[in-house]
């Protein structure tokens, strides 16, 4: 099986275009903690080690052994993680947009005035997109902003600081799974994009930021098949 896990702020629908030209596997899409249908998250102070357990342990219940795991961003951290303890549980994985820098005083100083924009809903979702989307993404897509203002209409306030927190602010350095990482993986990443390229994985570059399975879908396509 093919098992998709979205970026911050979106939901499963980030991989519809990818999905739908799959046709002999299963494919699976998981929505992330409070976002999509997984909304009833009652741990409070949960974290990316979490994040990485929840997907084993969904294997598990699936009673799925062995995978391929692709994954944008926060999906990317968590298949990382996962992948890195549990070698065994995946055939291959695919890295797109994946942040490795851990967080630190900067993540929250920047992010904390961030959420202070919150009260703004459109302005603060204005200033997602441009930090997600190329400017060639942005007028040539804008069906892409709006899925991404879809999405986030869908997350409180509350949702996107706990999120925000434990993926972007408190998360702990990649580089230390990377280097534990024993599953053949690809990696691929936006020519604009914030993140530094993946060490040690054949990289694909592609245009745009940071939203390569909306911005580029064809490549991405093209990773995973």
């Amino acid at each position: 099986p093919l098992i998709f896990l979205h970026g911050v702020y979106y939901d499963h629908h980030l991989w519809n275009y990818q999905t739908a030209r799959i046709k002999d596997r299963t494919v699976i899409t998981i929505d992330m903690p409070l976002h999509g249908n997984s909304k009833a998250i009652h741990k409070e102070n949960w974290t990316m080690e979490d994040c990485g357990t929840m997907l084993v342990e969904l294997l598990d219940a699936l009673g799925i052994e062995r995978c391929y795991a692709v994954g944008h961003s926060w999906g990317s951290m968590t298949i990382l993680r996962a992948a890195s303890a549990h070698p065994e549980r995946f055939v291959g994985v695919g890295l797109c947009n994946m942040p490795l820098a851990a967080g630190g005083m900067g993540a929250k100083m920047q992010f904390g005035f961030q959420h202070l924009l919150l009260g703004f809903r459109g302005f603060y979702t204005q200033q997602v997109a441009k930090a997600r989307f190329g400017e060639e993404s942005r007028k040539n897509k804008p069906e892409i902003v709006e899925y991404l203002a879809l999405s986030m209409s869908q997350l409180s306030n509350r949702d996107i600081r706990q999120t925000d927190q434990a993926v972007i602010m408190r998360v702990d350095d990649g580089h230390a799974y990377l280097r534990q990482l024993r599953v053949p993986g690809l990696a691929l990443q936006g020519a604009a994009d914030y993140v530094e390229q993946t060490p040690h994985i054949p990289t694909t570059v592609v245009r745009g930021k940071h939203t390569s399975p909306l911005e580029q879908p064809e490549e991405v396509l093209h990773l995973i098949y």
